[in-house]
């Protein structure tokens, strides 16, 4: 549907300002976890602020996708943001870890309505002339708000109260929502279907138990714990069982047809990979950098605005391209450019300078950038509006379980060969139970000034080193995926973002074939 120009305007800016807030959540909040956990206590359950928004968030992003495909976009995009900013409010008003992990879940569940709704409205409502561009431009936001997240939140935790990483949410959604309400105009009719109640039961059901095992494995549980093991198999229970039900109801949450057509397949399998690597990167060299070359948290967060500017200047000529090359040849370009930057991440060492490590962070933000603006475009290729909700989600849903998945399985690297270097360190100096000292086994020790004073100056240099090693062997583990979406992207189908007439041409021959039929 098409709104005026005065309106589109007003619109997209709300669009963004929610995706903004939604994809920034939660690395802003890791960067206060310290200060939180100080004031409110509860460390042995800090891990369940971040897991509880995460999943909430996932388990609710396909079926608000559906939801709006199904009733309409407006009414969801608008609960979402409501739920969103009451989970914001209440969560600065907690008094305590747990009442500070149900409100970020109330907030997670808002989150998964607003960005793949937001994307899609933008697809609604722009010319398809205009979808390189705008596309580009949300790419870019959505990209930027992952790295710029954590210097927002050192900043306010430093100068004004961690209690206002939330409620800097409520100005943001407040404008988005007048936007939105008082500015886009949907149309009244929608396609009419069953709410496949079942699916949506299981889906969350086996959602919500993957992700808690993943963030709670190895953290809060060993990993052959019985109640991990147990996760893992209530997840795969409720996810054989989804599969059956999506397969024989008729209007199911995620339509697994939707897969045979190759772009959409190919495009949800590179956003999983890419995003595996990419987290891997954004979440490893703030460490090395406060960890290894001894930085502050402030140094480590501006270390990553080279790979913020290089994601924002690929998003936004990935959109220009779009209708010039195809989606294939523009992730194959930018996935040679993403497998150079990963591949120099692995060469660093405790001695290299700030000018290799931003070369890198260009180089990585170049490659990444482009996978947020035109996966999208190219998932919703070949469906009609009626279906882009769905798509939307479900490219959202699978980007956002690639990255939780990069955390956890390059963590569990990055954490397991650290420790075994520390253990060899402490063993040649004849001091084995010193290695048994928890803290020493996490890197967040040497990331404090005042922590790095206390260790003298031999130990230190040794420890920083087996800090460093672990992070480029974790580095070069994540070369598998980036390698991987290479390969992927060289399996896109050759389409191109059509123009309007180009766009209605093809309509018409999809159409008279399926009369032919």
């Amino acid at each position: 549907m098409r709104i005026k120009q005065s309106n589109l305007k007003a619109v997209l800016a709300g669009l963004l300002l929610a995706i903004l807030m939604a994809s920034m959540d939660n690395t802003i909040v890791a960067t206060a976890m310290g200060t939180i956990v100080g004031e409110l206590g509860g460390l042995d359950k800090f891990v369940w602020v971040t897991s509880a928004y995460m999943v909430a968030e996932m388990a609710g992003m396909p079926i608000f996708g559906k939801l709006s495909d199904m009733f309409g976009r407006k009414r969801f995009f608008i609960f979402g943001l409501i739920v969103f900013l009451s989970g914001s409010i209440l969560c600065g008003m907690a008094d305590s870890i747990v009442q500070l992990s149900i409100y970020r879940a109330i907030q997670g569940i808002g989150g998964g309505a607003l960005i793949p709704i937001a994307f899609t409205i933008m697809f609604d409502t722009v010319p398809v002339e205009q979808r390189g561009k705008l596309g580009g431009l949300f790419g870019a936001v959505f990209g930027l708000s992952s790295i710029f997240g954590p210097l927002l939140g050192a900043y306010i935790t430093d100068y004004l109260d961690w209690r206002w990483v939330f409620y800097v949410n409520i100005p943001l959604g407040l404008l988005a929502l007048v936007f939105i309400v008082f500015f886009y105009k949907e149309s009244p009719v929608h396609t009419k279907q069953k709410i496949d109640w079942w699916g949506a039961f299981t889906l969350v059901g086996a959602v919500i138990s993957l992700m808690f095992a993943l963030e709670l494995g190895g953290n809060e549980y060993d990993w052959d714990s019985a109640f991990i093991l147990g996760l893992f198999a209530v997840f795969a229970v409720l996810f054989v069982a989804f599969i059956f039900i999506e397969r024989k109801v008729t209007d199911p949450i995620i339509s697994f047809p939707m897969f045979k057509v190759r772009l959409f397949a190919t495009s949800n399998l590179l956003g999983l990979l890419s995003g595996m690597a990419f987290i891997t990167a954004s979440v490893y060299i703030p460490i090395y950098i406060q960890g290894v070359l001894g930085g502050t948290a402030t140094n480590s967060g501006l270390v990553l605005l080279p790979m913020m500017l290089g994601s924002v200047v690929s998003a936004t000529t990935g959109g220009f391209l779009m209708s010039k090359w195809s989606y294939r040849n523009i992730m194959i370009f930018f996935a040679i450019i993403f497998a150079a930057g990963m591949f120099l991440l692995t060469t660093l060492e405790p001695d290299s300078g700030r000018f290799l490590v931003t070369i890198y962070m260009i180089l990585a933000g170049l490659g990444i950038g482009a996978t947020f603006s035109v996966l999208s475009n190219a998932a919703i290729h070949h469906f009609e509006p009626s279906q882009r909700g769905s798509v939307n989600a479900t490219v959202s849903f699978i980007r956002s379980l690639g990255m939780s998945l990069g955390i956890t399985v390059f963590g569990i690297i990055q954490r397991n060969d650290f420790s075994a270097k520390l253990n060899d360190i402490f063993a040649s100096m004849g001091n084995g139970k010193m290695a048994e000292n928890p803290a020493f086994k996490d890197p967040r020790v040497l990331l404090a000034p005042e922590a790095r004073a206390q260790i003298p100056a031999p130990i230190l240099d040794k420890i920083t080193a087996a800090l460093s090693s672990s992070i480029t062997i974790t580095f070069m583990w994540a070369l598998i995926p980036t390698a991987l979406a290479f390969i992927v992207a060289m399996m896109m189908s050759k389409e191109r973002l059509q123009s309007s007439i180009e766009y209605q041409q093809a309509r018409g021959e999809q159409k008279a074939g399926h009369a032919h039929q």
